[in-house]
C-alpha cells in the first residue's frame, strides 16, 4: 500500500501515542517520555475541524491505515506582526525513518504554507546532532540561523539545538496591471 498524507484525526491518537512512546522518537523532539493518549486526542480535537481563520495544520503520514509520521505548522504566537510565521514540528516512527516519510510530510506542509496559507517564514529547532533531520530540512530549503546552547534537557544532559528557517521561495505578488 502507498503512503497517504492527510490531516491528522482524533482517531490517530493511539498510534501517535505509540510512536512517541519510543525513546528513539521522543528523544529527537521536545516531547516527554510516557505519552498520554487522552492528551494527544485533546490536541487533535482542536485540529478537527480547523479553527476558522487559523492556518495551523497537523498532517499524518499513513501507511496501511496506520499513522507512521506526524508533522504540523503552528503559530509562533499571538503577535499581529508575526502572523506570517509558523513553527514546524515533525516526527517519524523509528521503523519508517529513512524511507521518504519525512520528505513527503515536509513537501505537503510546505506546499500548504507556500500556496494556501499565506506563510512567508517557517521556523524550527533541531537537536544539533540530529544529522538526518538537518539534512532533510536543508533539502527543503531551510538554513541554520543560530545555535541555542543548553536549550533542552535530553537524557539527563542539556543539549544544544540549531535554529533553522526557510523563507517562501517565491512569495506571491499582485498580477501586473495593464
Amino acid at each position: 500500500m502507498s503512503l497517504i498524507i492527510r490531516r491528522a484525526r482524533v482517531s490517530d491518537a493511539a498510534a501517535i501515542t505509540e510512536q512517541f512512546a519510543d525513546p528513539a522518537v521522543y528523544a529527537g523532539t521536545l516531547q516527554m517520555p510516557y505519552p498520554n493518549e487522552e492528551l494527544w486526542a485533546q490536541r487533535l480535537v482542536g485540529q478537527n475541524p480547523p479553527t476558522a481563520g487559523s492556518s495551523e495544520i497537523v498532517l499524518a503520514a499513513v501507511l496501511d491505515d496506520k499513522p507512521v509520521g506526524l508533522a504540523g505548522l503552528h503559530p509562533v504566537g499571538a503577535s499581529v506582526r508575526r502572523r506570517h510565521v509558523m513553527s514546524l514540528g515533525i516526527t517519524v516512527s523509528r521503523a519508517h525513518q529513512g524511507q521518504g516519510v519525512g520528505h513527503a510530510l515536509m513537501a505537503a506542509l510546505l506546499d500548504y504554507a507556500d500556496n494556501w496559507a499565506q506563510i512567508l517564514r517557517v521556523e524550527l529547532t533541531v537537536f544539533h546532532d540530529n544529522q538526518r533531520a538537518i539534512r532533510l530540512y536543508e533539502r527543503h530549503g531551510f538554513a541554520p540561523e543560530g545555535r541555542f546552547k543548553a536549550y533542552a534537557l535530553r537524557g539527563g544532559e542539556y543539549t544544544d539545538v540549531l535554529a533553522m528557517a526557510r523563507l517562501h521561495p517565491k512569495p506571491p505578488q499582485l498580477p501586473a496591471t495593464d
